[in-house]
């Protein structure tokens, strides 16, 4: 099984490729769609493109990706949820089966409590996949994520978006 952790932004969006293999964890490939453009509509493309190559380079068989969590401000929260449908949209379009899960979720399974730090969370994404250094907190928050789809699928965890597309 090889999974693609999104960990979506407005202005920056992070990977994480992991796969499963006899029960360990091998890391792939992780990092950060950094946003070039100032207009909405181009850092949209610009995350579509950039998760459609790394699905292409990396052919993961699922992808995982943060519920929306409630913002105090509204239009962050709506460009949030833009950069996240975008996500989604470019996943589904390429036939992978796509999991939801929320912030709580991801830092219990990673970290053990749900209201880690985010330094917390990028220690022990480096610990569980024994990589040489702390990934950026993009990086590590969609690894997070893509460790969280192994860890509870194995209890059950329902497919949010099915693969629709022909």
């Amino acid at each position: 099984m090889r999974i693609l952790g999104i960990d979506p932004g407005s202005r920056r969006t992070g990977f994480g490729v992991i796969e499963v293999q006899q029960q360990r964890l091998i890391y792939l490939s992780s990092g950060g769609i950094n946003l070039r453009s100032t207009a909405l509509p181009s850092r949209l493309q610009e995350i579509y493109t950039g998760i459609t190559q790394i699905i292409e380079q990396y052919q993961p068989t699922i992808a995982a990706i943060e519920q929306v969590f409630i913002h105090r401000n509204v239009a962050a929260a709506l460009k949030l949820g833009q950069a996240r449908g975008v996500a989604i949209v470019a996943a589904v379009q390429a036939g992978l089966d796509l999991y939801e899960y929320a912030p709580t979720q991801i830092k219990q399974a990673v970290v053990g409590h749900g209201h880690a730090e985010k330094v917390q969370v990028q220690h022990m994404v480096k610990v569980l996949l024994s990589l040489s250094a702390i990934p950026s907190a993009d990086a590590a928050d969609a690894l997070a994520i893509a460790i969280c789809h192994v860890h509870t699928s194995q209890s059950g965890s329902s497919t949010i978006f099915p693969k629709t597309v022909p």
